[in-house]
């Protein structure tokens, strides 16, 4: 074999095996980019389920907070409601037995309304019985006229009529002693009840009627 041809082998060989060492290296340079987009793929993926994994755990932490105010609303409700339960009832029962005060106030008073007129009616009579009847004109001319009886002077009321309330459908003489100036004062009397000695017996429209121990019935104009 000549040198030239031998040579030439020997190029061609070596020739050969850069280009297989070439395309070795260049298929390890492919695997290894393609290794670096995988793991720069991997870092993304594990940076954005990092981001998510925040997230979830701020979101889980806000939940927790929310929750804990809800329970806490949820117990203080649970607070009020024991606290109101008892008032409510407590109030229902008041408001039942001023129902049942109101009911039997409505019934006394009526009767003390029948009472005073029947006393107011029955003295009436009294009265009328114990005149004297008429003498005829020869008595009369014999025996002198008697002189009118003065009628005794009003008495003036402990206290200071305000005027009439109403309440529920009833009247009630709004009263309160000559120097108040205060609301905490005033009372309120209804038919049949009483201040010191005078006892109210009929309320009318613009007067009312006071009995009074040993005095006849006072009769106390309002304002």
């Amino acid at each position: 074999m000549k040198a030239s041809t031998f040579q030439t082998l020997i190029i061609g060989l070596l020739c050969l095996a850069v280009a297989g060492l070439s395309g070795g290296l260049y298929n390890r340079y492919q695997r290894l980019a393609e290794l670096q987009n995988t793991n720069t793929q991997y870092r993304q993926t594990l940076d954005t389920l990092q981001r998510d994994s925040t997230t979830l755990m701020d979101t889980q932490e806000k939940l927790q907070y929310a929750l804990k105010d809800l329970k806490q609303m949820v117990d203080s409700g649970k607070k009020q409601a024991n606290t109101l339960d008892p008032m409510l009832d407590q109030w229902a029962h008041e408001i039942q037995e001023l129902r049942d005060g109101l009911a039997a106030r409505a019934t006394e008073a009526e009767m003390t309304a029948l009472r005073a007129r029947f006393e107011h009616v029955e003295q009436q009579l009294v009265d009328l019985k114990t005149q004297p009847s008429t003498p005829s004109s020869t008595s009369s001319e014999a025996k002198p006229k008697q002189a009118a009886r003065p009628k005794p002077a009003p008495l003036s009321p402990p206290f200071s009529v305000l005027g009439v309330e109403s309440r529920g459908g009833e009247h009630f003489l709004a009263v309160a002693p000559h120097d108040s100036r205060s609301l905490k004062d005033v009372r309120l009397l209804h038919s049949g009840e009483q201040l010191g000695a005078w006892h109210l017996k009929v309320l009318e429209p613009n007067s009312a009627i006071f009995a009074v121990a040993a005095q006849p019935d006072q009769t106390v104009h309002l304002p």
